[in-house]
């Protein structure tokens, strides 16, 4: 039990750093106060499937409160940060006073990056919290409905394309699943057109898809998508989004439904400390993730540049963010013990995973590289074993191996009729 008098420590985000943090600390004699700006912690890697009907929300969002329940010495907040003090030792919040602490963490995460275009995100949303995903998921949807009503074949053609920019495995994942959804789980559902006559285009400014992979398992991934009817388009930057399409290497592509995967940048991190920070707005961290200058204020996961033994930043990746809010907890609780501190944070790459729609894969362990099912099979038990209660794994797992068998996917609702920007719903 609390008595108000030990180390206060705060922690702002409740995604996979600032949890594991808050976890780890929480059997240590300090008082911790979570904040983060939404009730619930998000499993982010499966966000997409949510965007495309394959899961529902309550399967990868779990409340905040609910993860914490069971320790005495956490308060967990709703609240929006928008800014630090760092000479009075404050976080600063919307419409709240301010929260002291003795030490901070930040764990803020990443935000959408549209490259100095911002005015292009009502027409190509991207998908980083739930409201983003059932959002995607209503266009997505509703463009088929919408196909529905078209008599001129054009148009009905401009509401069936769909345009995927950025191929990094969230834009992989998107092409494949919706190209699935197209061809096979919607084939029968609609009675004035072929939902097969669909186009699907995943969009890359770079030489190839996955760069993150090596070379001839993202040469297989773009074979997987060709196989799915995906067309994959390569060296081509996008110029211009509007409502009515993109504009693609000289050229205007009509398209209703546009999608973002193509960047991210950091949360406003650096700019409420004042730190030097990387082109992704990302905090240029000390070896011991502490801010530059700060001994007693942390930052990690996505907001924070972290160099690897390569010299490559660390990948704002879920395991790497709960590596990292695990050595700030065990590095907080040498200092109160005054044992000796860890030495400078390590990452442990476990290896790079991503799905191309529901029968395929590619998985790169470094030692060892596997593609095709096998490899979706252990991309999916390894995200299901990430997921957190017995429950959700169940639910998941039921739903992937129905989805897989059947092809159905019974998350296909229509919340909110809501037109894609800039057009108008029947």
């Amino acid at each position: 039990m609390s008595t108000g008098t030990e180390p206060h420590i705060v922690i702002v985000g409740a995604g996979f750093g600032g949890l594991e943090a808050a976890r780890n600390l929480a059997s240590a004699p300090v008082r911790i106060t979570l904040i983060d700006q939404r009730n619930h912690h998000l499993f982010q890697p499966l966000l997409y499937q949510v965007a495309t009907a394959s899961l529902p929300t309550s399967e990868i969002a779990w409340p905040i409160r609910s993860l914490l329940r069971g320790h005495e010495n956490v308060t967990t907040l709703l609240g929006t940060v928008t800014s630090v003090d760092k000479v009075n030792k404050q976080v600063l919040l919307e419409g709240e006073q301010p929260v002291g602490f003795d030490t901070l963490i930040l764990a803020t995460g990443a935000r959408h990056s549209y490259f100095g275009h911002d005015e292009w995100e009502p027409y190509a949303p991207g998908v980083k919290t739930l409201e983003d995903a059932t959002r995607i998921r209503r266009r997505i949807l509703s463009a088929f409905e919408q196909a529905e009503w078209e008599a001129d074949p054009a148009r009905r053609a401009e509401w069936l394309t769909f345009v995927i920019i950025g191929a990094g495995p969230t834009g992989v994942e998107l092409a494949g699943t919706i190209a699935e959804l197209a061809h096979d789980t919607l084939r029968s559902d609609f009675r004035n057109f072929d939902t097969r006559s669909a186009r699907v285009i995943l969009v890359e400014a770079g030489p190839r898809i996955l760069a993150g992979f090596t070379e001839d398992l993202s040469a297989y991934a773009e074979r997987a998508l060709n196989r799915l009817g995906v067309e994959v388009r390569l060296g081509q930057p996008v110029s211009a989004c509007r409502a009515e399409g993109i504009e693609l290497g000289g050229a205007f592509l009509l398209a209703r439904t546009i999608l973002w995967a193509a960047g991210v940048a950091a949360s406003s991190a650096a700019e409420w400390l004042e730190a030097p920070a990387d082109r992704a707005g990302r905090v240029r961290v000390e070896p011991d993730l502490t801010a530059p200058g700060e001994p007693d204020i942390f930052v990690i996961g996505d907001t924070a540049f972290v160099a690897g033994v390569d010299g490559k930043p660390v990948p704002g990746v879920a395991p790497a963010a709960k590596q990292q809010g695990r050595y700030v907890a065990d590095l907080i609780k040498a200092r109160l013990q005054g044992r000796p501190l860890p030495p400078p944070f390590a990452y442990r790459n476990a290896g790079n995973l991503a799905t191309i729609g529901k029968r395929a894969a590619i998985v790169d362990f470094g030692w060892i590289k596997l593609r095709g099912r096998l490899a979706w099979w252990i991309w999916g038990i390894a995200h299901i074993f990430f997921l957190i209660g017995l429950r959700n794994r169940l639910a998941v797992a039921l739903n992937w191996l129905w989805i897989y068998v059947s092809g159905h996917r019974s998350a296909r609702l229509i919340m909110q009729r809501e037109p894609p920007a800039g057009c108008e719903m029947r």
